[in-house]
């Protein structure tokens, strides 16, 4: 594309950024992003390295979105450090599939051992070992945000780096689905799809729970497994919960996840959280951060890996903002209501927590117990629900019967409002102003 083209495109590409997100978020984060040039279907993306990584994880999708609205759903990303070389690395014998796919940062030695996760890395480090003759398959399950994509792109980093030019697809569900739906439907070669899936010699997928209730993608997810598994190719699986609670899933395919190794990442300890923070300031070249600031980060937050990178990612931000060091009083700040100090808990309980929702949202307790998906219903449905789980001891499955719903969305729901606030400095503010209120 000539020069102008791709500086036109990208000026669009930079309106629909500016628009999808908060000041600060534009000024902190995305504002120093610069096209280089457009290859094929690949833009690649300059980068700055104090940035690029944060960049990648949270903003990756939207930044995708953004460039197919303006270039066409086709085009990829490519994140780069200024002054690189142009060119993504593509793997010979792996169709369609380059190795910026994977994110080279999630590997085995960034991943943080702990009691909750020690069985989960060493049986992933066996498979991609030995792909095929240690655990066949494994399946790794456990809510999310505990690591189970870092372990997938850890065993693929891996297999391409020692595999001795073995070949490697990462997928999840969805995107196994929209492929093969794209390839039925959209009038384009199904066996180049069958191809790209069976001809591989290690095979990741992960959330394979969001096969449920799709006959036909599991249909041939199941002729797929078994084309790799009787060729002695490797397959690895990740889920939000064990195969036996897959209950939407077809008898012969949960018996086959179930045929390999199954095993859990449980939660973080406090210990484990600490060098998770530490390992992330020293990863991103973070600088002048306190001791004290990461050690109450750790205790404070407790439910997931990505919510402790979020709350530390979140401190960062605002010291940065206010011109304040990252000290162990400014992260009591800035998490004292999303976070508070577990010595002083608020008390509530479920229904205050929805009332006062509903008073903030301009919606009604009846509206969050609907079935209704009308946007502010839903946000309002699942801040309630994230502020439940937070300021209360009630079970996951006592939330969900208060909003007429199972434990399984209240987790959702948890998981949307936590990357909300983390990547939304309005949504950040409205939680905020209403645990102030409920802690009031």
């Amino acid at each position: 594309m000539p020069d102008d083209a791709l500086a036109h495109s990208w000026t669009r590409i930079r309106s629909e950024l500016r628009d999808a997100v908060t000041d600060s978020t534009w000024h902190c984060w995305l504002e120093g992003l610069a096209p280089r040039e457009l290859a094929g279907e690949t833009l690649i993306v300059e980068a700055p390295d104090k940035v690029r990584s944060w960049v990648s994880e949270r903003f990756g999708r939207l930044l995708q979105a953004c460039a197919a609205a303006v270039l066409g759903p086709d085009v990829r990303i490519d994140l780069v450090a200024p002054g690189t070389g142009t060119a993504p690395a593509v793997h010979p014998g792996r169709p369609g599939l380059t190795a910026d796919a994977l994110n080279p940062r999630l590997t085995f030695d960034q991943f943080v051992i702990g009691d909750g996760n020690r069985l989960a890395h060493a049986a992933a480090l066996s498979v991609a070992e030995l792909p095929g003759l240690a655990y066949n398959p494994l399946f790794i399950c456990g809510s999310p945000g505990l690591g189970k994509t870092h372990l997938l792109h850890s065993i693929a980093n891996y297999v391409l780096a020692y595999g001795d030019g073995m070949t490697v697809r990462y997928t999840t569900a969805e995107a196994f689905t929209n492929a093969f739906i794209g390839a039925v439907k959209g009038g384009r070669d199904t066996e180049a799809f069958k191809d790209a899936h069976r001809n591989v010699d290690v095979l990741l997928v992960d959330d394979v729970q969001f096969l449920q209730a799709k006959a036909k993608t599991v249909e041939e997810f199941f002729h797929t497994f078994n084309a790799l598994h009787a060729g002695g190719a490797q397959i690895v699986l990740t889920s939000d919960r064990p195969p036996r609670d897959l209950g939407a899933l077809e008898d012969r395919l949960r018996a086959r996840f179930e045929s390999g190794l199954v095993t859990e990442l449980g939660r973080p300890d406090v210990s484990t959280r600490r060098t998770i923070l530490r390992k992330r300031v020293d990863q991103d070249a973070l600088e002048d951060v306190d001791a004290a600031a990461l050690d109450l980060i750790a205790a404070r937050v407790t439910e997931s890996v990505r919510a402790l990178e979020g709350a530390l990612i979140r401190v960062v931000a605002f010291a940065s903002l206010t011109g304040r060091g990252v000290t162990g009083e400014l992260a009591a700040d800035v998490l004292a209501d999303l976070y508070p100090d577990p010595a002083k808990p608020v008390s509530r309980t479920v229904e205050e927590i929805q009332q006062r929702t509903c008073d903030a949202f301009g919606v009604s307790v009846a509206d969050l117990r609907s079935p209704s998906r009308a946007g502010g219903v839903t946000w309002a449905r699942q801040v309630a629900m994230y502020l439940s789980r937070e300021l209360t001891d009630a079970t996951l499955p006592a939330i969900g019967r208060a909003f007429g719903r199972n434990h399984t969305t209240v987790m959702h729901a948890c998981k949307r409002t936590s990357e909300r606030i983390t990547a939304d400095r309005g949504a950040y503010e409205a939680v905020h102003r209403l645990v102030q209120e409920l802690g009031d």
